[in-house]
């Protein structure tokens, strides 16, 4: 596995060489992306982007835990909590890409 990390400023950068947009404009539209989307699922919406995945949220009930250092249990609260689903063509990409 590789250390590197996608950035939103490597992406601003590849919407810069591949769109021909200004830096500051490849910045903002990705900024803009971003945001939409993360407005949908603060809003309870699901996000398909087609041939890379699904982001949604599930609710999560209120359950009984356990601290793991005192094993005395704890509640915990429920929450509201972010899933994403790869599509079946990202799973493959990804497969594929463990063959080298």
């Amino acid at each position: 596995m590789s250390d590197k990390t996608l950035t939103r400023m490597d992406l601003s950068e590849a919407v810069f060489r591949e769109v021909g947009l200004s830096r500051n404009e490849s910045a903002k539209l990705v900024e803009s992306v971003l945001q939409h989307i993360s407005d949908a699922l603060v809003a309870g919406e699901t996000v398909k982007i087609s041939s890379f995945g699904t982001f949604s949220v599930r609710e999560k009930n209120s359950r009984m835990g356990r601290n793991p250092k005192t094993g005395e249990e704890v509640p915990i609260s429920p929450r509201r909590v972010l899933s994403f689903r790869p599509s079946h063509l990202m799973k493959d990409r990804v497969a594929d890409g463990n063959a080298n």
